[in-house]
Protein backbone atom coordinates (compact mmCIF):
# COMPACT_ATOMS: atom_id res chain seq x y z
CA UNK A 1 0.00 0.00 0.00
CA UNK A 2 1.13 2.99 -0.79
CA UNK A 3 2.13 6.24 1.45
CA UNK A 4 1.41 9.62 0.40
CA UNK A 5 1.21 12.70 1.50
CA UNK A 6 -1.88 14.38 3.00
CA UNK A 7 -1.54 17.75 0.75
CA UNK A 8 -1.45 15.64 -2.29
CA UNK A 9 -4.13 13.88 -1.45
CA UNK A 10 -6.60 16.34 -0.60
CA UNK A 11 -5.52 17.82 -4.15
CA UNK A 12 -5.82 15.16 -6.35
CA UNK A 13 -6.89 11.82 -4.08
CA UNK A 14 -10.19 9.64 -5.66
CA UNK A 15 -12.43 7.73 -4.00
CA UNK A 16 -11.55 3.63 -3.93
CA UNK A 17 -7.84 4.24 -4.23
CA UNK A 18 -6.10 2.03 -1.29
CA UNK A 19 -3.41 4.48 0.58
CA UNK A 20 -1.68 4.68 3.74
CA UNK A 21 -0.77 8.19 5.78
CA UNK A 22 1.69 8.84 8.44
CA UNK A 23 0.99 11.90 10.83
CA UNK A 24 -0.24 13.25 14.16
CA UNK A 25 -3.35 13.55 15.72
CA UNK A 26 -4.97 17.03 15.71
CA UNK A 27 -8.69 16.06 17.00
CA UNK A 28 -10.67 13.18 17.86
CA UNK A 29 -14.29 12.78 18.18
CA UNK A 30 -16.06 9.59 18.90
CA UNK A 31 -19.75 8.92 17.78
CA UNK A 32 -21.87 5.51 18.23
CA UNK A 33 -20.10 2.90 16.21
CA UNK A 34 -17.74 5.81 15.15
CA UNK A 35 -14.81 7.83 15.45
CA UNK A 36 -13.47 10.76 13.66
CA UNK A 37 -9.75 12.15 13.62
CA UNK A 38 -7.88 15.46 11.95
CA UNK A 39 -5.00 14.21 10.71
CA UNK A 40 -2.01 16.41 10.10
CA UNK A 41 1.42 15.56 8.14
CA UNK A 42 2.79 18.70 7.99
CA UNK A 43 2.37 18.99 4.23
CA UNK A 44 -0.71 21.31 4.30
CA UNK A 45 -2.55 23.57 6.50
CA UNK A 46 -5.80 21.49 6.22
CA UNK A 47 -5.90 17.80 7.87
CA UNK A 48 -7.29 14.76 6.56
CA UNK A 49 -10.41 13.28 8.32
CA UNK A 50 -10.24 9.49 8.60
CA UNK A 51 -13.05 7.29 10.31
CA UNK A 52 -12.77 4.19 12.45
CA UNK A 53 -15.41 2.01 12.60
CA UNK A 54 -15.92 0.33 15.85
CA UNK A 55 -15.76 -3.39 14.45
CA UNK A 56 -12.46 -2.49 13.20
CA UNK A 57 -9.99 -5.42 14.60
CA UNK A 58 -7.99 -3.92 17.18
CA UNK A 59 -10.17 -0.46 17.76
CA UNK A 60 -11.03 -0.45 21.30
CA UNK A 61 -7.09 -0.87 21.98
CA UNK A 62 -6.51 1.89 19.54
CA UNK A 63 -8.77 4.76 20.62
CA UNK A 64 -7.52 5.00 23.87
CA UNK A 65 -4.28 6.48 22.61
CA UNK A 66 -5.39 8.11 19.84
CA UNK A 67 -5.48 11.95 21.71
CA UNK A 68 -4.58 14.77 20.22
CA UNK A 69 -0.71 15.12 19.47
CA UNK A 70 -0.08 10.84 18.87
CA UNK A 71 1.56 9.91 15.79
CA UNK A 72 0.23 6.99 14.24
CA UNK A 73 0.22 5.21 10.54
CA UNK A 74 -3.02 4.60 9.16
CA UNK A 75 -3.79 2.49 6.14
CA UNK A 76 -7.70 2.36 4.40
CA UNK A 77 -9.16 3.53 0.99
CA UNK A 78 -10.17 6.86 0.10
CA UNK A 79 -13.90 7.29 -0.39
CA UNK A 80 -16.30 10.80 -0.60
CA UNK A 81 -16.91 12.43 1.95
CA UNK A 82 -20.56 13.17 2.91
CA UNK A 83 -19.72 16.39 5.23
CA UNK A 84 -19.14 20.16 4.34
CA UNK A 85 -16.18 21.50 3.61
CA UNK A 86 -14.53 18.50 2.36
CA UNK A 87 -14.14 16.44 -0.85
CA UNK A 88 -12.57 13.15 0.46
CA UNK A 89 -11.60 11.26 3.52
CA UNK A 90 -10.47 8.21 4.30
CA UNK A 91 -11.83 5.33 5.72
CA UNK A 92 -9.30 3.11 7.74
CA UNK A 93 -8.63 -0.55 7.93
CA UNK A 94 -5.84 -0.81 9.96
CA UNK A 95 -3.85 2.03 12.60
CA UNK A 96 -0.93 1.52 13.87
CA UNK A 97 -0.01 4.08 16.82
CA UNK A 98 3.39 5.11 16.99
CA UNK A 99 3.69 7.34 20.24
CA UNK A 100 0.90 8.21 22.43
CA UNK A 101 0.72 11.96 24.14
CA UNK A 102 -1.12 12.21 27.83
CA UNK A 103 -3.93 14.57 27.42
CA UNK A 104 -3.26 15.64 30.99
CA UNK A 105 0.08 16.78 30.16
CA UNK A 106 0.65 17.41 26.38
CA UNK A 107 0.83 21.34 25.89
CA UNK A 108 -1.68 21.67 22.45
CA UNK A 109 -5.19 21.66 23.07
CA UNK A 110 -7.64 22.33 20.91
CA UNK A 111 -8.07 25.98 21.46
CA UNK A 112 -6.35 29.27 21.00
CA UNK A 113 -2.55 29.81 22.19
CA UNK A 114 -0.75 32.95 22.40
CA UNK A 115 2.80 33.43 19.95
CA UNK A 116 4.45 34.30 23.70
CA UNK A 117 3.43 30.67 25.08
CA UNK A 118 4.58 28.85 21.88
CA UNK A 119 7.69 30.60 22.06
CA UNK A 120 8.30 28.64 25.56
CA UNK A 121 7.69 25.48 23.67
CA UNK A 122 9.63 26.17 20.31
CA UNK A 123 9.88 22.32 19.77
CA UNK A 124 6.37 21.68 20.02
CA UNK A 125 5.13 24.82 18.38
CA UNK A 126 5.55 23.82 14.59
CA UNK A 127 2.80 21.31 14.96
CA UNK A 128 0.16 24.05 15.30
CA UNK A 129 -1.97 25.65 11.97
CA UNK A 130 -0.09 29.33 12.50
CA UNK A 131 3.14 27.79 12.72
CA UNK A 132 3.16 25.06 9.92
CA UNK A 133 2.01 27.66 7.74
CA UNK A 134 4.92 30.15 8.69
CA UNK A 135 7.54 27.44 7.99
CA UNK A 136 5.87 26.13 4.62
CA UNK A 137 5.89 29.78 2.98
CA UNK A 138 9.44 29.92 4.51
CA UNK A 139 10.80 26.72 2.31
CA UNK A 140 8.83 28.54 -0.48
CA UNK A 141 10.79 31.30 0.20
CA UNK A 142 14.18 29.93 0.22
CA UNK A 143 13.22 27.92 -2.78
CA UNK A 144 12.25 30.72 -5.13
CA UNK A 145 15.30 32.76 -3.82
CA UNK A 146 17.32 29.53 -5.18
CA UNK A 147 15.51 29.50 -8.11
CA UNK A 148 15.59 32.95 -9.19
CA UNK A 149 19.65 33.06 -9.15
CA UNK A 150 19.89 29.78 -10.62
CA UNK A 151 18.08 30.41 -13.27
CA UNK A 152 20.07 33.65 -14.22
CA UNK A 153 23.72 31.62 -13.90
CA UNK A 154 23.94 32.89 -10.24
CA UNK A 155 27.14 30.87 -8.57
CA UNK A 156 25.73 29.78 -5.15
CA UNK A 157 28.72 29.93 -2.66
CA UNK A 158 29.38 28.94 0.76
CA UNK A 159 30.58 31.56 2.68
CA UNK A 160 32.72 31.75 6.58
CA UNK A 161 31.06 31.62 9.41
CA UNK A 162 34.24 32.72 10.87
CA UNK A 163 35.75 35.84 9.95
CA UNK A 164 38.61 38.22 10.99
CA UNK A 165 36.54 41.20 9.21
CA UNK A 166 33.95 43.08 10.34
CA UNK A 167 32.11 44.02 7.32
CA UNK A 168 29.64 46.17 8.32
CA UNK A 169 32.59 48.24 11.15
CA UNK A 170 30.01 47.83 13.60
CA UNK A 171 31.85 46.32 16.05
CA UNK A 172 28.52 44.32 17.35
CA UNK A 173 30.09 41.08 16.73
CA UNK A 174 30.54 37.28 18.41
CA UNK A 175 33.94 36.64 19.62
CA UNK A 176 35.10 33.03 18.66
CA UNK A 177 37.56 31.40 21.09
CA UNK A 178 39.59 28.41 21.89
CA UNK A 179 40.17 30.04 25.38
CA UNK A 180 39.52 28.62 28.73
CA UNK A 181 37.85 31.78 29.82
CA UNK A 182 38.78 31.58 33.05
CA UNK A 183 42.54 31.21 32.70
CA UNK A 184 43.25 33.56 29.55
CA UNK A 185 46.82 34.08 28.76
CA UNK A 186 48.14 37.23 28.66
CA UNK A 187 51.02 39.53 27.20
CA UNK A 188 53.33 41.22 29.44
CA UNK A 189 51.29 44.16 28.76
CA UNK A 190 48.57 42.37 30.36
CA UNK A 191 46.40 42.23 27.44
CA UNK A 192 44.94 38.84 25.39
CA UNK A 193 47.83 37.16 23.98
CA UNK A 194 45.42 36.12 20.56
CA UNK A 195 48.68 34.07 19.22
CA UNK A 196 47.50 31.68 21.30
CA UNK A 197 44.33 30.99 20.44
CA UNK A 198 43.14 28.63 17.99
CA UNK A 199 43.48 31.01 14.77
CA UNK A 200 46.45 33.47 16.10
CA UNK A 201 43.97 36.38 16.17
CA UNK A 202 40.97 37.97 17.28
CA UNK A 203 38.16 35.70 15.32
CA UNK A 204 34.65 36.41 14.77
CA UNK A 205 31.20 35.05 13.79
CA UNK A 206 30.22 36.58 10.48
CA UNK A 207 27.78 39.73 10.03
CA UNK A 208 28.07 39.34 6.58
CA UNK A 209 29.17 37.28 3.67
CA UNK A 210 29.62 40.26 1.22
CA UNK A 211 33.44 40.83 1.31
CA UNK A 212 33.81 37.01 0.67
CA UNK A 213 31.03 37.55 -2.15
CA UNK A 214 32.95 40.10 -3.54
CA UNK A 215 36.21 37.68 -3.95
CA UNK A 216 34.27 34.93 -5.64
CA UNK A 217 32.35 37.60 -8.06
CA UNK A 218 35.77 38.41 -9.28
CA UNK A 219 36.16 34.79 -10.38
CA UNK A 220 32.45 33.84 -11.66
CA UNK A 221 31.09 37.39 -12.45
CA UNK A 222 27.67 36.58 -10.57
CA UNK A 223 27.26 34.86 -7.74
CA UNK A 224 24.91 34.98 -4.36
CA UNK A 225 25.56 33.93 -0.81
CA UNK A 226 22.18 32.26 1.40
CA UNK A 227 23.52 31.29 4.85
CA UNK A 228 23.46 32.57 8.52
CA UNK A 229 24.87 35.69 10.02
CA UNK A 230 25.24 36.80 13.75
CA UNK A 231 24.95 40.22 15.36
CA UNK A 232 25.86 40.85 19.00
CA UNK A 233 23.23 43.18 19.08
CA UNK A 234 21.60 43.78 22.46
CA UNK A 235 18.16 44.42 20.95
CA UNK A 236 15.23 42.73 22.76
CA UNK A 237 12.33 43.69 19.55
CA UNK A 238 10.15 42.20 17.25
CA UNK A 239 12.42 43.13 14.23
CA UNK A 240 15.91 41.98 16.00
CA UNK A 241 17.32 38.39 15.83
CA UNK A 242 21.29 37.68 16.70
CA UNK A 243 21.56 34.87 14.06
CA UNK A 244 19.40 34.94 11.42
CA UNK A 245 20.16 34.42 7.47
CA UNK A 246 20.92 36.47 4.62
CA UNK A 247 20.73 36.81 1.13
CA UNK A 248 23.42 38.77 -0.54
CA UNK A 249 24.14 38.64 -4.80
CA UNK A 250 27.41 40.15 -5.83
CA UNK A 251 27.75 41.07 -9.67
CA UNK A 252 31.22 41.80 -11.67
CA UNK A 253 30.43 44.16 -14.31
CA UNK A 254 27.07 45.91 -12.83
CA UNK A 255 26.70 49.15 -11.65
CA UNK A 256 23.60 50.46 -9.12
CA UNK A 257 21.39 50.79 -12.34
CA UNK A 258 21.69 47.16 -12.61
CA UNK A 259 21.65 46.29 -8.98
CA UNK A 260 18.16 48.04 -8.23
CA UNK A 261 16.82 45.96 -11.32
CA UNK A 262 18.27 42.95 -10.33
CA UNK A 263 16.66 43.56 -6.16
CA UNK A 264 13.45 44.71 -7.46
CA UNK A 265 13.20 41.82 -10.22
CA UNK A 266 14.14 39.31 -7.22
CA UNK A 267 11.36 40.50 -4.48
CA UNK A 268 8.48 40.01 -7.58
CA UNK A 269 9.61 36.49 -7.73
CA UNK A 270 10.24 35.45 -4.37
CA UNK A 271 6.19 37.00 -4.09
CA UNK A 272 4.85 35.72 -7.12
CA UNK A 273 6.54 32.05 -6.86
CA UNK A 274 5.22 31.49 -2.58
CA UNK A 275 1.78 32.99 -4.03
CA UNK A 276 1.84 30.42 -6.69
CA UNK A 277 2.49 27.49 -4.37
CA UNK A 278 1.21 28.33 -0.50
CA UNK A 279 -2.05 30.05 -1.50
CA UNK A 280 -4.04 28.04 1.09
CA UNK A 281 -1.20 29.20 3.71
CA UNK A 282 -1.24 32.72 2.43
CA UNK A 283 -4.99 33.26 2.42
CA UNK A 284 -4.58 31.24 6.39
CA UNK A 285 -2.17 34.59 7.00
CA UNK A 286 -4.74 37.30 5.64
CA UNK A 287 -7.71 35.74 7.44
CA UNK A 288 -5.96 35.33 10.97
CA UNK A 289 -2.94 37.38 11.09
CA UNK A 290 -3.09 40.34 9.07
CA UNK A 291 -5.46 41.38 6.78
CA UNK A 292 -3.43 43.20 4.10
CA UNK A 293 -1.22 39.92 3.68
CA UNK A 294 -2.78 39.30 -0.04
CA UNK A 295 -2.86 43.09 -0.99
CA UNK A 296 0.56 43.42 0.11
CA UNK A 297 1.65 40.88 -1.89
CA UNK A 298 -0.15 42.12 -5.03
CA UNK A 299 1.80 45.48 -4.66
CA UNK A 300 4.87 44.20 -4.92
CA UNK A 301 4.17 41.89 -7.64
CA UNK A 302 2.54 44.71 -9.93
CA UNK A 303 3.77 47.73 -9.17
CA UNK A 304 6.97 49.12 -10.50
CA UNK A 305 8.82 50.44 -7.72
CA UNK A 306 9.57 54.27 -7.44
CA UNK A 307 12.97 55.66 -7.34
CA UNK A 308 14.35 58.45 -6.48
CA UNK A 309 17.36 59.99 -4.31
CA UNK A 310 17.98 60.88 -0.30
CA UNK A 311 18.17 64.17 -1.35
CA UNK A 312 15.05 64.39 -2.88
CA UNK A 313 12.93 62.16 0.27
CA UNK A 314 14.31 64.31 2.62
CA UNK A 315 12.82 67.31 0.59
CA UNK A 316 9.54 65.35 0.69
CA UNK A 317 9.77 64.64 4.21
CA UNK A 318 10.66 68.20 5.43
CA UNK A 319 7.39 68.81 3.60
CA UNK A 320 5.28 66.20 4.92
CA UNK A 321 2.17 67.51 7.26
CA UNK A 322 2.95 65.46 9.42
CA UNK A 323 5.34 64.75 12.93
CA UNK A 324 7.87 62.83 13.12
CA UNK A 325 9.32 61.14 16.28
CA UNK A 326 12.60 61.45 14.98
CA UNK A 327 13.89 64.75 13.33
CA UNK A 328 14.51 64.91 9.87
CA UNK A 329 17.82 66.56 8.12
CA UNK A 330 19.99 66.22 5.33
CA UNK A 331 22.65 64.02 6.14
CA UNK A 332 21.00 62.06 9.23
CA UNK A 333 19.73 58.09 8.64
CA UNK A 334 16.05 57.85 7.64
CA UNK A 335 14.14 55.88 10.17
CA UNK A 336 11.85 53.46 10.14
CA UNK A 337 8.59 55.93 10.54
CA UNK A 338 10.41 58.30 7.83
CA UNK A 339 11.01 54.75 5.78
CA UNK A 340 7.32 53.85 6.01
CA UNK A 341 5.87 57.36 4.99
CA UNK A 342 7.55 57.39 1.69
CA UNK A 343 6.42 53.85 1.06
CA UNK A 344 2.91 53.90 2.57
CA UNK A 345 1.65 57.79 2.19
CA UNK A 346 3.90 59.49 0.03
CA UNK A 347 3.76 56.65 -2.74
CA UNK A 348 2.04 53.80 -1.62
CA UNK A 349 4.00 51.04 -3.18
CA UNK A 350 7.81 49.87 -2.80
CA UNK A 351 10.40 52.69 -3.28
CA UNK A 352 14.27 52.42 -3.98
CA UNK A 353 15.83 55.49 -2.16
CA UNK A 354 19.81 55.90 -3.45
CA UNK A 355 22.58 58.21 -3.48
CA UNK A 356 22.90 58.40 0.38
CA UNK A 357 25.20 60.83 2.32
CA UNK A 358 28.91 59.47 2.58
CA UNK A 359 28.59 59.35 6.33
CA UNK A 360 25.87 57.26 7.37
CA UNK A 361 26.91 54.64 4.89
CA UNK A 362 29.94 51.59 4.62
CA UNK A 363 33.37 51.93 3.45
CA UNK A 364 32.32 49.64 0.41
CA UNK A 365 30.48 51.96 -1.49
CA UNK A 366 31.09 53.82 -4.22
CA UNK A 367 31.45 57.35 -3.97
CA UNK A 368 30.11 59.72 -6.19
CA UNK A 369 31.68 62.57 -7.55
CA UNK A 370 30.17 65.19 -5.38
CA UNK A 371 32.19 62.90 -2.79
CA UNK A 372 29.17 63.92 -0.71
CA UNK A 373 27.37 60.87 -1.31
CA UNK A 374 27.65 57.13 -2.03
CA UNK A 375 26.08 55.00 -5.09
CA UNK A 376 23.95 53.08 -2.20
CA UNK A 377 20.47 52.18 -2.66
CA UNK A 378 17.91 50.83 -0.56
CA UNK A 379 14.41 49.15 -1.15
CA UNK A 380 11.48 50.68 1.65
CA UNK A 381 8.25 48.87 1.71
CA UNK A 382 4.76 49.24 2.46
CA UNK A 383 4.83 48.33 6.65
CA UNK A 384 8.30 47.37 7.19
CA UNK A 385 10.72 50.08 5.97
CA UNK A 386 14.26 49.10 4.48
CA UNK A 387 13.63 45.51 3.31
CA UNK A 388 16.62 45.67 0.99
CA UNK A 389 20.32 47.54 1.25
CA UNK A 390 22.65 47.34 -1.37
CA UNK A 391 24.95 49.25 -3.18
CA UNK A 392 27.59 50.17 -6.31
CA UNK A 393 30.83 48.75 -4.65
CA UNK A 394 34.01 51.15 -4.56
CA UNK A 395 36.07 49.74 -7.66
CA UNK A 396 39.17 52.21 -7.17
CA UNK A 397 41.94 51.48 -5.00
CA UNK A 398 43.05 54.89 -4.56
CA UNK A 399 39.36 55.81 -3.53
CA UNK A 400 38.79 52.47 -1.25
CA UNK A 401 42.34 53.14 0.87
CA UNK A 402 40.77 56.74 1.50
CA UNK A 403 37.65 55.19 2.66
CA UNK A 404 38.94 52.70 5.00
CA UNK A 405 41.23 55.43 6.62
CA UNK A 406 38.28 57.90 7.24
CA UNK A 407 36.12 55.06 8.89
CA UNK A 408 38.91 54.74 11.42
CA UNK A 409 39.26 51.12 10.10
CA UNK A 410 43.08 49.32 10.02
CA UNK A 411 43.75 48.61 6.24
CA UNK A 412 46.00 46.01 6.90
CA UNK A 413 43.05 43.82 8.13
CA UNK A 414 41.88 44.20 4.52
CA UNK A 415 45.03 43.50 2.41
CA UNK A 416 43.27 40.91 0.23
CA UNK A 417 40.09 42.88 -0.34
CA UNK A 418 42.56 45.76 -1.62
CA UNK A 419 43.90 43.21 -3.77
CA UNK A 420 40.94 42.85 -5.41
CA UNK A 421 41.28 46.66 -6.71
CA UNK A 422 44.78 46.04 -7.80
CA UNK A 423 44.67 42.94 -10.06
CA UNK A 424 41.69 43.62 -12.21
CA UNK A 425 39.03 45.63 -10.65
CA UNK A 426 36.28 45.88 -12.30
CA UNK A 427 32.72 47.83 -11.63
CA UNK A 428 30.54 45.71 -9.43
CA UNK A 429 27.12 45.84 -7.09
CA UNK A 430 25.50 43.89 -4.77
CA UNK A 431 22.52 43.77 -2.44
CA UNK A 432 21.69 41.88 0.86
CA UNK A 433 18.40 41.14 2.28
CA UNK A 434 17.28 39.90 5.97
CA UNK A 435 15.44 36.11 5.00
CA UNK A 436 13.30 36.52 8.06
CA UNK A 437 12.29 40.25 8.02
CA UNK A 438 10.95 39.21 4.23
CA UNK A 439 9.89 35.95 5.67
CA UNK A 440 8.00 38.22 8.79
CA UNK A 441 7.02 41.08 6.05
CA UNK A 442 5.22 38.47 3.71
CA UNK A 443 2.90 36.10 6.11
CA UNK A 444 2.39 39.76 8.66
CA UNK A 445 3.93 37.79 11.77
CA UNK A 446 4.07 40.67 14.16
CA UNK A 447 7.68 39.05 16.14
CA UNK A 448 10.65 38.11 13.83
CA UNK A 449 11.02 35.37 16.41
CA UNK A 450 8.16 33.51 15.39
CA UNK A 451 9.55 33.12 11.73
CA UNK A 452 12.61 31.04 12.42
CA UNK A 453 11.83 27.88 13.90
CA UNK A 454 15.02 28.23 16.64
CA UNK A 455 15.12 31.75 17.13
CA UNK A 456 18.16 33.07 19.00
CA UNK A 457 18.08 36.69 20.91
CA UNK A 458 19.52 38.33 24.06
CA UNK A 459 18.94 35.81 26.62
CA UNK A 460 17.42 33.08 24.55
CA UNK A 461 19.28 30.09 23.10
CA UNK A 462 16.52 27.27 24.09
CA UNK A 463 15.92 24.21 21.61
Amino acid sequence: MVNRRIAEILRSGQPDEQIAIKGWVRTRRESKGFAFLEVNDGSSLANLQVVLNADMPNYAEVIKQLNTGASLEVAGILVASPGKGQRIELQASNVTVYGDADPKTYPLQKKGHSFEFLREIGHLRSRTNSFGAVFRVRNACARAIHQFFQERGFLWIHTPIISASDCEGAGEMFAVTSFNLKDVPLTEAKEVDYSKDFFGKPAYLTVSGQLEAEVMAMAFSNVYTFGPTFRAENSNTSRHLAEFWMVEPEMAFCDLQGDMDLAEAFLKHVFKYVMETCPEDMAFFNERIDKSVLATADNIINNQFERLTYTDAIALLEKADKQFQYPVKWGLDLQSEHERYLAEEVFKKPVILTDYPTEIKAFYMRLNDDEKTVRAMDILAPKIGEIIGGSQREERLDVLERRIKAQGLNSEDYWWYLDLRRYGTVPHAGFGLGFERLVQFMTGMGNIRDVIPFPRAPLTVEF
